[in-house]
């Protein structure tokens, strides 16, 4: 089976409404068609991958390419773990864990996109409460990172809402123009501060956990 050669296959997180898992190609290509079709409204910007670009093909390509590649460049110095968000079965995104030299630092970043019909439901709170549960009651992570535009209104409220703290800016460029990004740290103690669902993390056996570096 190949969960037998590819651990992380075993991975299952599961939310009141959600499932969190590696997706199966034909669940990939499903993932695909869906950021294809879109996950902002055109004329909006809120991601530094330019999700309005290009044809419906090229953005389910650039999908596809980019769960490829984290799968082949896995190491357990430098990891990306992007897992399909699923709704009774329905594939609707993704959301990504990633961390380098985690054994010793011990800190990881989100991010994470649902396709458009999918938005203002919660599901991307409830997603990534599953995701960080993940990280610090299964794997030890002391703090999650992320970062995201000032005028992202939406993605803001979210990691507000869950216990990050302001931990500084970045600056990048969007559409030849630099664009400010606030840094959001959210620590062990202000997780275990806040009242969450409840979440079901299987298959973290030992050779899963191996890929970690744990």
């Amino acid at each position: 089976m190949l969960a037998d050669l590819w651990p992380l296959y075993r991975l299952t997180i599961v939310t009141p409404h959600l499932q969190l898992r590696l997706p199966r190609e034909d669940e990939l290509a499903e993932l695909a068609d869906l950021a294809g079709k879109g996950v902002h409204h055109p004329g909006e910007r809120p991601f530094l991958t330019p999700w309005t670009d290009g044809t419906h093909t090229d953005r389910a390509r650039f999908v596809l390419r980019s769960h490829w590649s984290q799968l082949a460049s896995w190491d357990v110095a430098a990891w990306r773990l992007g897992l399909g968000v699923f709704r009774a079965g329905q594939p609707i995104g993704v959301v990504t864990l990633r961390a380098r030299d985690f054994p010793v630092v011990r800190q990881v970043t989100t991010s994470a996109w649902l396709g458009l019909d999918h938005q203002g439901r919660g599901y991307g709170t409830e997603a990534r409460i599953g995701l960080l549960t993940l990280a610090f009651e299964h794997l030890g992570a002391t703090a999650a990172l992320t970062e995201v535009f000032q005028d992202n209104h939406s993605s803001q409220g979210v990691s507000r809402k869950l216990g990050y703290e302001h931990d500084g800016i970045s600056v990048d460029a969007r559409d030849g123009a630099a664009v400010v990004s606030d840094r959001l740290r959210l620590t062990r103690e202000r997780w275990q501060q806040h009242q969450r669902p409840t979440v079901t993390v299987d298959g973290l056996d030992d050779g899963c956990r191996a890929s970690f570096g744990l």
